[in-house]
């Protein structure tokens, strides 16, 4: 419950309006009050003739069965005080009044009818209810709409803080969590706290004010009727504890599935092409199925448990009403307009009670929720900014990597590495698949830290940068592209203000201009959804020239001619030379034609250097590397031949 709070409070901002409506809902119960209360003015047209002439009981309004002619005629003279032949509903009214024990509320009813002269002035009575009711009507939109807002912003800042806080964390945090969890709970489970914390607002701030306040007004009418509300509460009370238990677990049940039902789907979204080509939609669909219908069974079950709740609740409150009707009617002796009121507030103590359960319901899944949610938020970043962190400018003169060892989880990746790439210098790390060469790449930016070892830029190690300087000064082209829906233009920029020029330049560079210029609206042409509208080598020419757009000192290239046809990639070649000198480059790559005039390269396998110097002094001291410099060769004339 903790969690709830806690999600509502990250922000000041909400508590003004959380405040509003508190005080929204509180006056929406009085203004349902005075209509219960207006209800039985209505109805209070006197008291009948047997309260009026029967016998009393010890000084109180005793609703007779039978009343005898000396009867009336003794109580005639006490009511007709001028003796003038006729009772008035306001002569009545004031003997009534004026009898020991009576009804406070008759009383109340009596001064206002007399105040307002409501027997002759019908105008006034109609005016009364219709100021009610517009009172009520105003309170009940101001604190609906109050709650509603307070939800949204709820909602909004949490999604906002949820996404702001994960893109703080490590790439080992996303190796652990997979895409649809992530999701699930930037979406489905903000919301779920938001609609939650709406229904605490209700539960445990205007539920309790409601039922104090009508207790309070229903011992004013008969404390001993009132005793029956001590009576039910055990009754209701308990199905509630019992049955919250249940929905808390099957929340918990049911909001995993949906993780797991959301990642199957997203999983098989992503990879329709490859079910298509295998034929295998009846496999798909079978596995969609297995989780579909486990979400089924748990949403079922949770319904029955939410749905149990107020039926047995009705049946209690229905009989505890029932049983005030009975008893004030022929035990108490109490006026029809009275007892309809001490029902209407009995109705109105009941029911945010039985609401309780309902909304316990949903705070309960919102608990499950917030837990969910705040097991991310309360992940702190693992690689942060050392204090007295400096700017990295520019590369000065050289990167060192120095006895680096890193490993994921329990598994060494690297292994004592260590060789020195000099400013201007292009160097290509080249190795089989699996030796530790995308990883190399990853850890000089900082996407994740060495265990031993340290890597040196200008002699200082990146820890004593900031994150953001080093990140700036390192131009990356990953081995798959990320493109997002919008315009070719934005792509490129990626978020940075660069001129038109700055942005064609770079495209030319990368030999993505000649493509562009033949697409609809050309620079200004919007990409589909994760760039499926261009090739793959399109794709890649994009992220070159994104790369390219920033003239960062040191230019990172992870395969990034994986995907390009033997022309591009002789088109990239040429733009990797004709950047020798100026931009210190690291080059990734299986395909060695594209590294055939680097200044050096460093042969890596199971995570340690094996070889380092130029295309010619490994092929005559690496036999690795010259085993797949031939090979790479002799496929490579098959298929020029094919």
């Amino acid at each position: 419950m903790n969690l709830l709070f806690k999600a509502a409070i990250r922000s000041s901002k909400h508590l003004t309006l959380a405040i509003f409506t508190v005080f929204a809902l509180i006056f929406l119960t009085i203004s349902t009050q005075m209509e219960m209360f207006s209800l039985g003015f209505i109805a209070n047209n006197g008291a009948d003739f047997f309260s009026l002439f029967g016998k009393d009981r010890k000084g109180k309004i005793n609703s007779n069965t039978s009343v005898t002619l000396e009867e009336v005629q003794e109580k005639w003279k006490k009511i007709d005080t001028e003796n003038i032949g006729v009772i008035s509903k306001k002569d009545a009214a004031i003997y009534i009044a004026s009898r020991k024990n009576t009804n406070p509320l008759n009383k109340i009813f009596r001064i206002i009818s007399s105040k307002f002269n409501i027997d002759q002035n019908f105008t006034t009575l109609i005016l009364i209810l219709i100021s009610v009711a517009l009172f009520k009507a105003i309170f009940l939109f101001t604190s609906r709409y109050a709650t509603s807002l307070l939800s949204i912003r709820i909602t909004r800042d949490l999604r906002r803080q949820y996404f702001e806080h994960i893109q703080s964390l490590p790439l080992s945090f996303y190796q652990s969590h997979n895409m649809g969890s992530l999701s699930t709970r930037a979406v489905g489970d903000a919301g779920q706290i938001a609609s939650s914390l709406n229904s605490m607002l209700t539960n445990y701030l205007q539920t309790p004010f409601t039922v104090i306040s009508t207790f309070i007004a229903c011992f004013f009418l008969s404390w001993k009727l009132s005793i029956i509300i001590f009576i039910g509460m055990p009754l209701i009370i308990l199905p509630i504890i019992f049955l919250t238990k249940r929905i808390k677990q099957v929340s918990r049940q049911l909001q995993k599935n949906q993780e797991n039902f959301t990642s199957i789907l997203l999983d098989f979204l992503q990879g329709i092409q490859t079910i298509k080509i295998f034929a295998m939609e009846s496999f798909s669909l079978k596995k969609y199925n297995e989780q579909n219908l486990e979400m089924a069974y748990l949403e079922s079950k949770s319904a029955k448990y939410q749905l149990l709740t107020r039926p047995i609740l009705h049946l209690v409150t229905t009989g505890c009403m029932a049983t005030v009707v009975l008893l004030g009617l022929y035990f108490i002796g109490m006026n029809i307009s009275v007892l309809l009121v001490f029902v209407a507030l009995l109705h109105g103590f009941y029911e945010p009670v039985k609401k309780f359960a309902e909304e316990n319901a949903n705070v309960q899944r919102g608990v499950v929720a917030a837990e969910r949610m705040f097991e991310v938020l309360s992940l702190k970043p693992q690689i942060i900014d050392d204090e007295g962190a400096i700017d990295l400018k520019d590369l000065k003169d050289k990167i060192e990597f120095k006895n680096v060892y890193f490993k994921y989880q329990d598994e060494w990746v690297l292994k004592n590495l260590s060789f020195i790439v000099k400013k201007g210098e292009t160097v290509a790390i080249v190795g089989p698949t699996g030796a530790g060469k995308s990883t190399i790449v990853q850890l000089l930016p900082r996407l994740f830290d060495v265990q031993k070892g340290s890597i040196l830029i200008d002699g200082l190690s990146i820890k004593y940068y900031t994150q953001k300087s080093l990140k700036e000064t390192i131009a990356f082209v990953p081995q798959k592209p990320f493109l997002f829906y919008d315009s070719i233009s934005s792509n490129i920029s990626f978020g940075r203000d660069y001129s038109k020029e700055e942005i064609i330049n770079a495209s030319i560079k990368a030999h993505a201009h000649e493509f562009i210029v033949d697409l609809p609206n050309k620079y200004d042409c919007v990409i589909a959804e994760a760039g499926k509208s261009l090739s793959g080598g399109q794709q890649q020419r994009l992220a070159i020239a994104r790369a390219l757009v920033k003239k960062s000192p040191i230019l990172v290239m992870d395969e990034a001619t994986s995907s390009l046809d033997a022309i591009s990639e002789n088109k990239i070649k040429c733009a990797i030379q004709d950047l020798q000198k100026d931009v210190t480059q690291i080059i990734i790559a299986h395909r060695l034609s594209t590294i055939e005039h680097v200044d050096k390269i460093i042969y890596i396998e199971k995570g340690e250097k094996i070889a380092e110097g130029s295309k010619d002094e490994l092929l005559l001291t690496c036999p690795q590397f010259k085993n797949m410099w031939e090979v790479y060769h002799k496929l490579k004339d098959k298929s020029t031949l094919v």
